[in-house]
């Protein structure tokens, strides 16, 4: 199972043009999103309850998750997908990430630019560097269009 999880074509990476569109189309959905925001959170604190930012939460979350998706007593937080940096280093920062989403059946999005991955990944929610984020399930126009993009990964 193991290597069946890290495994990963050339094709399922994520750069250059097709990067920049599928980033594209986030920051869309994110903003999509935001102006649907009925409680009028302050920016911060809304996309905090729609992404977790950073390794560590992203970890924590789906670790929470049960590996089991017949246990009917799911934690609070879901995730629909995670996206990694695929080029950062010391690779043993997200290693453990793909595994662990497999184990939870949430698919993962991986990002390469030339070392720049971080710094795009962070932009988009707001920071100066990500190396990995999570977009919580929460039914959002955000949730639908990443809905749309990973269907049409698995076409393809």
């Amino acid at each position: 199972m193991e290597g069946a999880a890290t495994s990963v074509k050339e094709s399922d990476y994520y750069e250059g043009e097709r990067l920049t569109h599928l980033l594209g189309l986030v920051q869309r959905g994110i903003e999509t999103s935001k102006t649907s925001n009925v409680n009028s959170l302050p920016d911060k604190i809304w996309l905090k309850k729609q992404i977790a930012i950073g390794i560590n939460e992203v970890t924590r979350v789906l670790e929470r998750m049960k590996p089991n998706p017949t246990d009917t007593r799911q934690p609070p937080v879901q995730l629909q997908v995670v996206i990694v940096v695929a080029d950062c280093k010391p690779r043993m920062l997200t290693k453990h990430i793909p595994n662990l989403a497999a184990s939870r059946n949430v698919p993962v999005i991986y990002i390469r630019d030339h070392k720049r991955a971080s710094l795009r990944l962070g932009e988009l929610v707001k920071l100066k560097t990500a190396l990995a984020v999570g977009v919580k399930a929460r039914g959002t126009d955000l949730n639908l269009l990443l809905q749309q993009i990973l269907s049409r990964d698995d076409t393809s």
